[in-house]
């Protein structure tokens, strides 16, 4: 490890696994109350984990849910692949669909989201993976913002595999991790929530294995501007603002997303294949 990400990490602190037994764990998210939820892509389920009592089945839409987010009412969202839109569970325990259409179109499989405190959604909707034996309605991969009135709003489709999305502590840049490309991009990100000047901010193919894939998935930012990547091949890459590589979490499965969670917003909750772990850090996280 090198001593640029050792110096992001706590004094001892170790990867430590929390939980296991899964199919395909994803979409982690910390609440407030002090529990970790997170999805369940391949066995279509929502859980919760805390301490004390561990995980538990929490209510979900099924239709493999990945990328979770509460928005400023408290409600947590749902980027369903399989049923190719957002939802959102109500305070009396309905869901309701968020988005599914695009001009009329539907969409392809939603992947990822970022919640802003406006009530904006920032979400990526992937063209492969299109539920099986469905029809395809939108030829690209999107980035879209859903604005706080209804309205649908294509950000980018030029990436082949747009996969985790998040925002930079000051909310100026929206990062998008493209997976098949191995590659995160950067947008500014302006007051109004319009996003442009789209630049490549960090490759994440192996320097020290060439040849060796290294497919970007869900990412978070801390409070000083590094970027936590889940790397699906090796663990969690840390880049710091400006996009150098300060090295990499190693995890012992493919890893799939990154949250921030415990009251001081000190631990990175890792999901990975079967298994949620985590490791304690120095900075506060942001999870926008």
């Amino acid at each position: 490890m090198s001593p640029d990400l050792r110096n992001l990490i706590a004094p001892g602190a170790v990867v430590e696994k929390v939980a296991g037994g899964f199919a395909f764990t994803e979409g982690p998210v910390w609440h407030p109350s002090g529990r970790l939820y997170f999805s369940d892509l391949n066995g279509s389920k929502t859980y919760t984990w805390n301490p004390e009592e561990g995980a538990a089945r929490h209510p979900g839409p099924g239709n493999r849910a990945n990328g979770l987010a509460f928005d400023p009412q408290g409600r947590l969202v749902f980027c369903e692949h399989g049923g190719r839109k957002l939802s959102r569970l109500e305070k009396d325990g309905q869901f309701v669909t968020v988005v599914d259409r695009y001009q009329g179109r539907r969409l392809n499989a939603p992947n990822d989201l970022v919640i802003t405190p406006d009530g904006s959604i920032y979400f990526t909707d992937i063209r492969r993976n299109l539920p099986k034996g469905e029809e395809r309605e939108i030829e690209f991969s999107g980035v879209y913002r859903l604005r706080p009135n209804g309205e649908l709003e294509l950000l980018d489709q030029e990436m082949e595999t747009p996969n985790g999305v998040a925002f930079s502590p000051d909310r100026k840049t929206l990062y998008v991790a493209d997976t098949n490309k191995q590659q995160v991009w950067a947008f500014d990100a302006a007051v109004d929530g319009s996003v442009n000047r789209k630049r490549l901010f960090a490759n994440t193919t192996t320097v020290w294995a060439p040849g060796q894939r290294s497919r970007p998935d869900g990412l978070k930012t801390d409070a000083k501007g590094n970027v936590y990547v889940a790397v699906v091949e090796t663990g969690v890459w840390v880049f710091d603002k400006n996009g150098r590589h300060l090295g990499v979490i190693p995890l012992p499965e493919p890893t799939t997303n990154v949250a921030f969670g415990n009251a001081d917003a000190r631990t990175l909750y890792i999901t990975a294949s079967t298994g949620v772990y985590r490791i304690r850090l120095e900075n506060r996280g942001s999870n926008l």
